[in-house]
């Protein structure tokens, strides 16, 4: 039986009718579709090289549509009728061949591009990321603005995701076109299996990198598809927001270990303040050089590698009043309460099947 419609809540502005999400049975991606049907979206295709989630509820409003963003055919197919595209599929993780990256972040977001523009769909929000700019330096509190895109990336990931959020910039004309960039910093939340999944699988060995006091800014789940939302009502003629990049994080920024410790010790793992902590940039370093070499010569990717220990060191915060100004952009829920929604989540979904 098919859910029954909700009413819309009134404190948010309205979202298009007919909605196209990429990626939309991705961690992100899902949640969007869902909070774009609970504003009043009366048909979301959530488009994705992955299968229909087997625990999604029956709502005749979403449209689960398994395609390949490497294919202009199924890109073009799920296109048809939209007025809108949230184009959040990505190839990520540090494990992929460069071909693969270009093919999936750079080629498949210049099939969305033509697919918007064969059906006359005149605006896209793309997710992107601020590893498109990072450096290896870090980060203390920038705008978007003083952030340009590295001489040199850091990741191919990173490169390919670049590539094509500058193509989609590059498409918005400001008439018949018009695009915008929404990135998160550290997503959080239920069904999380990429950032809190991966720390908490290795509870038993981890440790903490450095002396523990670099901060970042996090963002929960909803909060960064509030802002996605509040991307596509920016998209009109005249609009500061045509071509640029934003930022969406839940506020302060906080301290990596200690947001990672309370994860831990809530969820009934060892506090990791209670471990020897592992020396950073004289030991975790030069040891994921070596393992780079070592890697490189048996043709393998290890998961310790340089880039993944510096992003453990630095400080990674931004200020994101561009957002506020140009997006109207403000958390919907408090450091509280998302860790509430994403504790809960934890304890009786993920715990009992990997912890």
């Amino acid at each position: 039986m098919a859910r029954s419609k909700k009413s819309v809540p009134a404190a948010f502005p309205p979202v298009p009718k007919r909605c196209v999400v990429t990626g939309g049975m991705g961690f992100v991606g899902r949640r969007l579709v869902e909070m774009l049907v609970e504003r009043g979206a009366e048909r979301v295709v959530a488009f994705d090289v992955a299968p229909r989630p087997s625990d999604a509820e029956d709502d005749d409003r979403i449209v689960w549509f398994q395609g390949d963003l490497t294919k202009p055919d199924d890109v073009d197919r799920a296109f048809e009728g939209a007025e809108c595209v949230w184009h959040i599929a990505a190839l990520v993780g540090p494990y992929h061949k460069r071909e693969l990256y270009d093919a999936v972040n750079r080629v498949g977001t210049l099939n969305v591009i033509a697919a918007c523009k064969k059906h006359g769909i005149t605006k896209c929000v793309m997710s992107s990321s601020p590893s498109t700019r990072f450096d290896g330096n870090d980060i203390n509190g920038k705008r978007e603005s003083e952030l340009g895109f590295p001489k040199v990336f850091l990741q191919e990931y990173a490169e390919s995701k670049a590539m094509g959020e500058q193509a989609m910039m590059d498409a918005c004309d400001g008439k018949t076109f018009f695009s915008v960039a929404v990135a998160p910093h550290q997503v959080y939340g239920p069904r999380d299996m990429l950032f809190m999944h991966n720390f908490l699988i290795n509870a038993k060995r981890l440790r903490i990198f450095g002396n523990g006091e670099n901060l970042i800014s996090v963002c929960y789940v909803d909060n960064y598809c509030h802002g996605l939302i509040l991307g596509e009502r920016a998209l009109y003629p005249n609009s500061p927001a045509l071509k640029k990049f934003y930022i969406c994080t839940d506020g302060e920024p906080v301290k990596l270990w200690d947001f990672l410790d309370r994860a831990f010790v809530e969820l009934g793992y060892p506090s990791l303040k209670n471990k020897f902590k592992l020396p950073g940039w004289t030991f975790m370093m030069p040891l994921a050089y070596a393992c780079d070499a070592v890697g490189y010569l048996c043709g393998k990717k290890f998961k310790l590698t340089p880039f993944s220990v510096r992003m453990l060191l630095i400080n990674r915060w931004f200020n994101i009043e561009a957002a506020k100004n140009d997006l109207g952009y403000e958390p919907i829920y408090t450091p509280d309460e998302a860790w509430a929604k994403t504790r809960d989540w934890f304890e009786k979904v993920w715990k009992p099947k990997y912890g």
